[in-house]
């Protein structure tokens, strides 16, 4: 017997206990037959104004996973995603996906995967074409986050050019950025000298946004939840095309 309405599949999705963008986003984007049963890593929606804060920040969400899988794994999903870029690749390159991986793999078994954005960004880039090299990235992230950043573009094949920080001052306020500060930021990351622009902070009410974006600026616009969630569905072998969150879902 399979599960009444993820009889395709069941995801176990961990994100923070202040995300409010992860959980509806991923619901607007499930096909029939898949299910997202979220699990929150605790922490408290506390004042971020300096790079400190913010480092702080990242270490509560990063010590919360393990009790979160736990949580997580008591309704047996099919599959896990990290609902949280930033403790993906926070730290330089691959390297903290690979612990993360290890990590949940003791937890929760080693038979069942795990789908992150330091490996769903550029499996999503390079699902446009050899062309994609140089990029931009927006993220809600404080300007320490971009040596991570850029560590990470390296060790990924790409040239991270431009970086656009929007410093927001909690891990809640994230969400509460408006549509006209994510269209400033992406034209001010812009220019004749990038291939695709990058969205990170799992957070950031992007999704719609990037969509947008890719059809007034004629190349890739990436928002970094739906590039997981489009890895998740594709390794699992769901191939199902979403219209409405931009050229990724809807065409690769």
């Amino acid at each position: 017997m399979v599960d009444a309405w993820g009889w395709r599949m069941k995801f176990g999705v961990v994100t923070p206990s202040t995300n409010t963008i992860v959980q509806p986003h991923y619901d607007a984007m499930a096909p029939k037959g898949v299910t997202n049963h979220i699990s929150r890593m605790h922490i408290p929606d506390d004042p971020v104004n300096s790079d400190e804060d913010f480092d702080e920040l990242i270490r509560r969400i990063d010590v919360a996973l393990e009790e979160s899988i736990d949580r997580v794994m008591t309704c047996r999903p099919d599959h896990l995603i990290l609902g949280i870029s930033a403790e993906s690749i926070w730290g330089g390159g691959l390297e903290p996906a690979r612990k993360i991986e290890e990590r949940i793999e003791t937890r929760a078994g080693s038979d069942i995967g795990v789908t992150q954005a330091a490996d769903a960004l550029p499996a999503a880039l390079r699902a446009f074409g050899d062309g994609i090299r140089r990029i931009a990235i927006v993220c809600p992230y404080y300007p320490v986050a971009i040596g991570h950043l850029q560590a990470f573009a390296d060790e990924t094949g790409f040239e991270l050019v431009r970086t656009e920080c929007l410093a927001c001052d909690s891990p809640v306020n994230i969400a509460h950025i408006t549509e006209d500060e994510l269209r400033e930021a992406v034209r001010k990351v812009d220019g004749p000298d990038i291939d695709a622009i990058v969205q990170f902070g799992a957070n950031l009410p992007m999704a719609y946004v990037a969509a947008e974006a890719e059809r007034w600026l004629g190349k890739p616009v990436v928002a970094v939840m739906t590039a997981t969630y489009w890895y998740a569905l594709r390794r699992n072998g769901i191939e199902d095309r979403k219209p409405g969150f931009g050229r990724l879902m809807a065409e690769h």
